[in-house]
């Protein structure tokens, strides 16, 4: 522990570089995902059609897969014998957020489509009533569920920055390039050096507490 937190003080170039790739891959893979996500979330939540109760409970399974199982779908579809495999996204920082986006993705819509579910009915009917347009209605819906919308992204956040499934199989954990923090540890536990691996498991932790915190910050508000 005490080489672990030298290795942190200290300003390890390796160490921490591998902190920044993690948190840098997290925010591009959640911020991928919050672009088809949340209309997703918006059009399963805001009304009944035909089809939803089926979607959301797709996108429900897909939150309950393993990463390692995300991992070999996305997997199929980067290779080169996949139909993405022209992008040439295998082994390379790009696999990786795409494959945490992919990731991301179920966690976003769903939680939105939760929020927005239990949103009173009124709250839209009045809007009708007042007069307000459809992109008026829209937008005064997702204000009105904003706690929502943060609560779900920092989810996302939070479950990209704590896989090793999807890192491992589409990053390969490369060193300077696609290892990320839950890759190092595996691999610096299963080689010995247990100091690095504590010190990116301290701060790895750390993550995990901070995603934590703001989320039960934001409960009481969307409560209320």
């Amino acid at each position: 522990m005490k080489e672990a937190f030298r290795l942190l003080a200290s300003g390890d170039p390796e160490t921490w570089g591998i902190v920044w790739r993690s948190l840098r891959f997290s925010f591009f893979s959640t911020l991928f995902a919050l672009l088809p996500g949340i209309p997703v979330g918006v059009a399963l939540g805001v009304r009944e059609w035909r089809g939803r109760r089926t979607l959301v409970a797709l996108l429900n399974a897909f939150m309950a897969l393993p990463t390692v199982v995300i991992g070999l779908l996305v997997y199929s579809l980067i290779s080169r014998s996949g139909p993405l495999g022209f992008l040439d996204l295998m082994y390379s920082p790009g696999g990786v957020v795409f494959g945490q986006a992919f990731l991301a993705f179920p966690v976003v819509a769903s939680l939105t489509q939760a929020g927005l579910s239990k949103l009173d009915p009124r709250f839209r009917e009045t809007l009708v009533t007042l007069g307000a347009g459809p992109w008026r209605r829209l937008f005064s819906t997702l204000f009105e569920t904003r706690a929502v919308l943060v609560a779900a992204i920092v989810a996302a956040f939070g479950r990209v920055t704590g896989e090793v499934g999807v890192s491992m199989m589409l990053g390969g954990n490369i060193r300077f390039s696609t290892r990320t923090m839950t890759t190092a540890i595996a691999l610096d536990a299963a080689k010995g050096e247990f100091e690095r691996a504590v010190s990116l498991g301290v701060v790895l932790l750390a993550v995990a507490i901070a995603v934590n915190v703001s989320l039960h910050a934001l409960a009481p508000r969307e409560a209320a």
